[in-house]
This record gives structure tokens, C-alpha cells and sequence, in this order.
């Protein structure tokens, strides 16, 4: 993995190219699953206050001991806390269901437009860095407009947006603005519609001729990119093979292939940033 060992923001913020999402590891066995991943190697998680699982995350981080050392935990606040004092309120909650001092990455979930509180809450967690309650700030499922006004209100640029990306809706665009930005962009729900991208022929013509599987094929499109993916599994088997997926080696018409699977309808649901409301 050393030459993709990470990808820097900015500000010299650093994060692993493949992470652990952990919507729905819930109870002890998403600790238990949480531990396992730490222990095989994972360095970030993800996780956020409306997936209901940060003890969990917390409690796994804690089971792992030694092994945890170096481990970035991200969360995120809910579109209903965006405003004062809430954001203070919930960004604090988090820190404690976590059981840390700081907390790693935070993010905003997502913009609520339509709410018009962003950049209060942007503002929010920009006075979390400043308390030394979060060691890191950025947002996820921003549009550029939407970057454009926080950095242009606070003066403060996020390090991270988290969008949706997979081989069905690229990105493109966006990913290649963050470059420009030294915004770091990280995909939910990086494999897509798993059951249809899986038996795409390319990528089942690469998971062959590569020596992988299809799943890998699509991780490593994501690395090769400069994406950071946070594929969720509960399974250890299947926690170690995304992670090696970042030694899969992807040249430039291979992840041209891959990128030409888009669609204009690629979302997995009606989530559009600039009308998408999630409290």
C-alpha cells in the first residue's frame, strides 16, 4: 500500500485510502465487528449520530487496546441540530458516546438547504476545532455552492466531503474540484447497487485478470482515483479483502473503463444535495 499509504488535505490532514462504514454494526456485535476490523488493520471508521451505533464504534475502538493507536473516528451532526446551541450540544453528545476527548473527523451530514442553517452549523464545528473538542472538520453530501459559502462566511475550508460515489455515479466533476481544493472526497456507499456493479463485464473482466474480486475491482477504482471509500462489512474475511484492495493496481483506461459505467440516473435514491432533507 505505500503508494497509496493516504491521501492529504489542505491543511496536511491525512486519511487511509479504505475505512470501515459501520451503519447498522449496532449492540455488541458491531463493537465486536468494530474490534476485529482495528485489529486487521483498519485505521478510520465511520460512523454518525442517526446511524444510533457511536457507543458501539466506541466501545470496538476500546476493545481493539493497543491496536487502535493511530485509529480516526469520524462522526457527523444531524440536519436537526444544526443550529445553536444545538450543534454544541450534539457535537459533545457524540464525544462522550464515543468515549474520547476529541473526536477524530466531524462532519455535517448533510446541508438541508432548505433549512438554512449550514453555516450555522458549519460555524459550530469550527468552534468544536477551537475547544479541542474535534481534531478535525469537514461535511458530506455538499454541493460546490455549497462549499463556496462556508469557506466564504467562516473563512475555514472542510478538509473532507463525503458524497456518494460508485462506478454508477462518478462524480466526476466534483471529485476533480476537491483535488483542486485539497478537499479529500470520501464515498458512501462506494460499491453502489452492489448486485448489479458486480456483474458489470468490466469489472468482471478486471477481477479476472487482476487476480481479485469484482469487489476489490471497485475499491480499487476508488483508490486509483484518490477517493477514500468506507465499504461496510461485518464479516472479518471480508473486512481484510477491502482492505487489500488498495494493492489492486489500476492503470488509466481501466479506471476510464469503470468511470464510463455513470448514468444520469445513477443515485441510489432520490438524494440530490440541493433538495435531499435528512434530519
Amino acid at each position: 500500500m505505500a503508494e497509496h499509504a493516504s491521501f492529504t488535505a489542505h491543511n496536511g490532514f491525512a486519511l487511509p485510502p479504505i475505512g470501515l462504514g459501520t451503519y447498522r454494526l449496532n449492540g455488541d456485535a458491531g463493537a465486536d465487528a468494530v474490534a476485529a476490523a482495528v485489529r486487521a488493520g483498519y485505521r478510520l471508521l465511520d460512523t454518525a449520530v442517526n446511524y444510533e451505533n457511536e457507543g458501539s464504534v466506541g466501545r470496538g475502538v476500546r476493545l481493539a487496546g493497543d491496536a487502535a493507536e493511530g485509529v480516526i473516528v469520524t462522526s457527523k451532526l444531524p440536519g436537526r441540530h444544526h443550529g445553536a446551541p444545538d450543534h454544541r450540544t450534539s457535537i459533545e453528545e457524540s464525544r462522550s458516546r464515543l468515549g474520547v476527548d476529541a473526536i477524530g473527523l466531524h462532519l455535517i451530514h448533510w446541508p438541508n438547504p432548505s433549512q438554512g442553517q449550514y453555516v450555522d452549523a458549519w460555524q459550530g464545528l469550527v468552534d468544536a476545532r477551537e475547544r479541542g473538542v474535534v481534531e478535525q472538520i469537514g461535511v458530506s453530501n455538499f454541493l460546490l455552492d455549497h462549499l463556496e459559502r462556508i469557506e466564504r462566511e467562516t473563512e475555514v475550508r472542510p478538509v473532507v466531503n463525503q458524497l456518494e460515489v460508485h462506478p454508477y455515479f462518478p462524480q466526476v466533476e466534483a471529485v476533480e474540484a476537491h483535488r483542486e481544493l485539497g478537499i479529500i472526497t470520501q464515498a458512501w456507499s462506494p460499491i453502489g447497487r452492489a448486485g448489479a456493479v458486480l456483474q458489470e463485464p468490466v469489472v468482471r473482466q478486471l477481477a479476472e485478470s487482476h487476480g481479485c474480486t469484482p469487489v476489490q475491482v471497485v475499491l480499487a477504482w476508488h483508490v486509483a482515483r484518490g477517493v477514500v471509500s468506507i465499504p461496510r462489512s461485518q464479516r472479518l474475511e471480508r473486512q481484510r479483502e477491502n482492505l487489500a484492495a488498495a494493492e489492486v493496481r489500476l492503470d488509466d483506461a481501466e479506471v476510464e473503463a469503470i468511470t464510463a459505467l455513470g448514468r444520469p440516473d445513477g443515485r441510489l435514491f432520490d438524494a440530490d444535495p440541493a433538495t435531499h432533507e435528512e434530519m
